[in-house]
């Protein structure tokens, strides 16, 4: 796993780096002496202290040459020691000057995907469902609100609404109701009924497999798709939702915002069967480090490869403070998380 990151540099105007003992100001120029026939030795240590002479020729030169630059080089250890973190922070805005090849550029994305593999093994769509009807449903709802509202509102659909044959048969008032803790209720029940009543009478009652199909659904867009299709259906894809978009184009892998062309960008870079994982990684690392307004910078196992390091907290015990979910020892969003998942399952109904 990578280091933790070094504190940043404070930087003057113009963002160049300013060392912490650089002169502020100028100091005034000394009064002329007046010249004199006497030599004046050099000084060390307190005031009028004579410094030894340092013999020119012989053994007596050589050790003293000797002991001066041993006495550089210790000098030289000390200074770079006291810069520390300031030292190797500058360091990295160095490299960062330099333009990243699209080569590198993949090595890179390709290196934080594996980096994110070790950190969340456990990485899953964190919306609770058992079957491939409830998980578009679930997704549907998830439109600006969080998994865990809706997870907290499925248990209700689907116990009054359990196929596509119920839901499509639904008063809308009534499932209205229901949805409402999940925001935009109205039009998000208009979906669900639209959706269901396609699927019974395009689909014979069964959520289809394709995306080609899938986007013909009312409310049903890719993101919804490729979230059915990667984890219903076992068929890769990229779900760009915010939380992925954002880090994207923080870690610099694309500057496109259409989420489209986001996952055709993202899509050439890394091999097909990594599409979904790839998706729930990005996501948990959005929900629970790299967060929109503050990211916890200073407790982020992949720093050193993020261009964007030093936005958020840098502080290792303040960033700590920002970790969310299993990272910061809270509850996950899901009533029913997979059997590896290391935190607290979600409070059910009724539950903060």
């Amino acid at each position: 796993m990578s280091k933790s990151p070094v504190r940043t540099q404070a930087k003057g105007a113009g963002g160049v780096s300013e060392g912490r003992d650089s002169a502020m100001g100028e100091q005034a120029a000394s009064r002329p002496k007046k010249a004199t026939n006497r030599p004046v030795a050099a000084q060390s240590g307190s005031a009028g202290t004579k410094a030894p002479k340092v013999p020119k020729t012989g053994k007596a030169a050589k050790a003293a040459k000797t002991v001066q630059a041993k006495g550089a080089v210790k000098a030289t250890k000390a200074a770079e020691a006291s810069k520390g973190a300031d030292g190797a922070r500058a360091n990295r805005v160095a490299r960062a000057a330099k333009p990243e090849s699209h080569l590198a550029m993949v090595r890179r994305a390709r290196r934080i995907n594996r980096e994110l593999a070790e950190l969340y093994p456990y990485a899953h769509p964190e919306l609770d469902f058992r079957n491939p009807f409830e998980l578009l449903v679930a997704t549907v709802l998830s439109a600006q609100t969080t998994d865990l509202r809706v997870n907290q509102t499925t248990p209700a659909v689907f116990a009054a609404y359990p196929t596509p044959e119920d839901m499509a048969a639904a008063v809308p008032e009534e499932l209205e109701e229901i949805v409402r803790p999940t925001g935009f209720f109205r039009a998000k029940a208009k979906s669900l009924i639209g959706l269901s009543a396609a699927i019974r009478d395009n689909f014979g009652g069964e959520v289809p497999g394709r995306l080609s199909d899938l986007v013909t659904l009312p409310g049903v867009g890719r993101k919804t798709a490729n979230v059915v299709l990667g984890n219903a259906f076992g068929v890769p894809g990229i779900t760009v939702d915010t939380h992925f978009g954002r880090l994207v184009r923080r870690w610099k892998w694309t500057e496109q915002e259409d989420p489209e062309k986001v996952e055709a960008e993202i899509g050439a870079i890394f091999p097909k069967s990594e599409w979904t994982m790839l998706s729930h990684r990005v996501i948990f690392h959005g929900r629970r480090i790299c967060h929109a307004r503050k990211p916890a910078c200073g407790a982020c196992p992949i720093a050193p490869l993020c261009p964007a390091y030093g936005e958020g907290e840098t502080d290792l015990e303040k960033a700590r403070k920002l970790l969310k979910y299993e990272m910061g020892g809270q509850p996950g969003q899901r009533l029913n998380p997979p059997a590896d998942y290391p935190g607290k399952p979600a409070p059910g109904p009724g539950g903060s």
